[in-house]
């Protein structure tokens, strides 16, 4: 779950800027003027504007729905990940009135194109014509293919280049917004009222928390039930050790007797059982340490190779925001699952140990 969580920031926040500011309507005329104002934010990393925009892409009958990004391609490399994820083509290729476009793999999948095909971007404004308004299209060449990971965004994101985008949905010499990244992501919220406590009060400016806030929240939310859940499954696995002990405190019961008629106190014979018990929780809390921790650091290629082998993905990417089962180790998950492990181990003691120091000597010696 540590991984899962991990791969998911990754991915979502490496698409997703850390926040980002607009102006009341929505647009921004003056956004080199706002980015050189925030150049001495020691909390800003760096910035860079987007046009945003809903739209449709045609291919002969195939029809699709997408999330149009605008960027500027080298001053996007700065806020996000998207250079490094195209598979086919290139992002350089999306100049300024070259109207290229760039999509996802199981976008470009599903309307059935590939670098250097044409395809056609329908946009929701609309063009007076004489046989009356009709949507405004534009036929673009698609310059290449990136591939994130996520089917969120493999299937429904394009890419172009800012001007170009800024075209197509009416706000030439402007754009949506200025996306900014922070030095440390989960503090977003805290800087970014910083930032916008520096700017006009024409500007407006939203966090990552505020579209993904929730979803990492039901994960986290999550992790505490499967951790309780699982301690569930430890304490009764602990029953292992009381019915271990419980039996033989029944077959010691002679010898119980013979010690505490030579002296031995009620508290010696229940620390007798109490070691031995522990003794086992440790050694099984040191056996089952070593092997999570080993399970752990290799599931990534175990899981892999049990999939080649049976021809089966546990993680289908049209289902799941990530189609690989990662893994991540944290030491303070680890020490915190051992020392709960060897606690119940050694409050299932308490009960057989109490059991062998009532024994009474008369009475267990009667018949032997």
């Amino acid at each position: 779950m540590n991984g899962f969580e991990k791969e998911l920031k990754e991915r979502i926040l490496g698409m997703t800027s850390h926040a980002f500011i607009t102006g009341q309507d929505g647009t921004l005329s003056d956004w080199q003027q706002l980015q050189a104002s925030l150049q001495d934010n020691p909390d800003l990393v760096d910035s860079a504007p987007f046009v945003e925009g809903q739209a449709m892409l045609s291919q002969g009958s195939r029809v699709r729905g997408t999330l149009v990004r605008g960027i500027d391609v080298e001053l996007e490399k700065t806020v996000s990940t998207i250079g490094d994820k195209v598979i086919q083509g290139e992002l350089e290729a999306l100049t300024d009135g070259s109207f290229g476009i760039v999509l996802g793999k199981d976008l470009a999948i599903a309307m059935g194109v590939a670098t250097g095909d044409k395809i056609t971007l329908i946009t929701p404004h609309v063009s007076p014509t004489p046989a009356g308004v009709i949507p405004r299209l534009k036929r673009l060449t698609v310059v290449g293919v990136f591939e994130i990971g996520m089917y969120e965004y493999d299937s429904s994101l394009a890419i172009m280049n800012i001007t170009d985008a800024a075209k197509l949905f009416k706000i030439p010499g402007k754009v949506t917004g200025l996306r900014l990244e922070f030095d440390d992501v989960f503090k977003a919220p805290q800087l970014l009222r910083n930032v916008m406590q520096d700017v006009s009060t024409q500007y407006r400016g939203a966090d990552w928390t505020y579209q993904h806030a929730n979803f990492f929240r039901a994960l986290k939310t999550e992790k505490t039930v499967m951790f309780v859940i699982l301690l569930l499954i430890v304490a009764v696995a602990a029953f292992n050790i009381v019915s271990t002990l419980v039996m033989m405190v029944t077959d010691k019961h002679p010898d119980i007797a013979i010690l505490r008629t030579l002296g031995m106190t009620p508290a010696s014979v229940m620390g007798i059982f109490m070691v031995q018990g522990t003794l086992i929780g440790l050694i099984g809390t040191g056996l089952g340490v070593i092997g999570g921790v080993a399970l752990a650091l290799n599931v990534e290629t175990l899981i892999a190779k049990l999939e080649s082998l049976i021809g089966y993905q546990f993680l289908p990417a049209d289902v799941y925001y990530i189609s690989s089962l990662p893994s991540q180790l944290q030491w303070h998950d680890v020490s915190v699952i051992a020392i709960t492990a060897f606690v119940l181990s050694i409050l299932s003691t308490l009960y057989p140990s109490w059991r062998a120091s009532q024994v009474k000597p008369a009475e267990a010696l009667r018949y032997d």
